[in-house]
């Protein structure tokens, strides 16, 4: 039964690793991996002295902030609403009209937003003109951004995001409500002194889990909704790694980028997973 799992684990996670060789190598495809020419940390030299080094870590952490401090909390907040509903057909109505969106891809979803907030003729700016005030150019505005982006994440993700929590919230013992009742606690208490208690620590390991992927955003979103006026504040990491790497042919370059980004999520996740011990809590390893 573990065969499977480990033969992918195998083929698609461990043995691509060899590839991060390139990031030291002036990689050339007709030479391969091993006869490319050694360049050591040349390319890593070359991106952290490129001026748009620090405009990229900026927008990366900034909108990975976002999601931490926006999204991360949205599905934990939806299960514990769905919890407390005692109608069954209506919340199981309910988790899958949340669940939906996560199955649609982000070329509708970021097509959506466009037919909403358009200026020409999109229905949010139809309404604004209605009412008399000026149209907001809400997918050309540097403002709207981050906004835009953490928005589509919440409506296309957070149903998902619940799955594990309704899980974790599935096995509390029914006799610690019925206890409390006894003792006089009302729905918010036996929420704050049981039902949160309860998924603390699935809480805990899905954001040690998040913090491994504190700076990946979803190239197909941002690259999707970057245009001109907005690239200044919009160009990540991912969108760089794509726009000056892949398309130029600079694999070597891109995969220490892509290497440094890894490096980081790495000292955040043994970082936290540290402090979570230290709280007597249990980590991931």
């Amino acid at each position: 039964m573990l065969l499977p799992g480990v033969v992918y684990f195998l083929v698609f996670k461990y043995l691509p690793m060899w590839g991060v060789l390139i990031a030291f190598q002036d990689f050339q495809p007709h030479l391969g991996l091993t006869g490319s020419p050694w360049a050591g940390f040349k390319h890593f030299n070359r991106f952290f002295s490129d001026p748009l080094f620090w405009m990229l870590f900026r927008n990366t952490l900034v909108l990975a902030v976002y999601n931490l401090v926006f999204f991360f909390p949205m599905p934990i907040v939806i299960a514990l609403l769905l919890n407390e509903l005692r109608h069954e057909l209506y919340k199981k109505m309910i988790q899958t009209m949340i669940y939906i969106p996560h199955f649609v891809s982000w070329v509708v979803v970021v097509g959506i937003v466009y037919v909403f907030f358009t200026t020409e003729g999109g229905l949010v700016n139809e309404l604004i003109a209605w009412f008399g005030f000026n149209k907001i150019p809400f997918l050309l505005s540097e403002e709207w951004f981050r906004t835009l982006i953490i928005s589509e994440v919440i409506w296309k993700e957070t149903g998902w995001g619940t799955i594990l929590f309704l899980a974790a919230l599935a096995g509390v013992d029914p006799s610690l409500y019925e206890a409390s009742k006894i003792d006089g606690a009302n729905r918010w208490h036996q929420l704050w002194h049981i039902t949160v208690p309860a998924i603390k620590s699935t809480i805990i390991i899905l954001l040690l889990l998040r913090l491994g992927h504190f700076l990946d955003l979803g190239f197909e979103q941002i690259y999707l909704m970057l245009n001109a006026m907005n690239r200044e504040i919009g160009e990540v990491f991912d969108t760089f790694v794509y726009t000056n790497g892949v398309q130029q042919g600079q694999f070597s370059y891109s995969t220490a980028v892509g290497l440094f980004k890894s490096a980081v999520s790495l000292v955040l996740v043994v970082g936290a997973n540290y402090i979570t011990r230290k709280a007597g809590e249990e980590g991931i390893f």
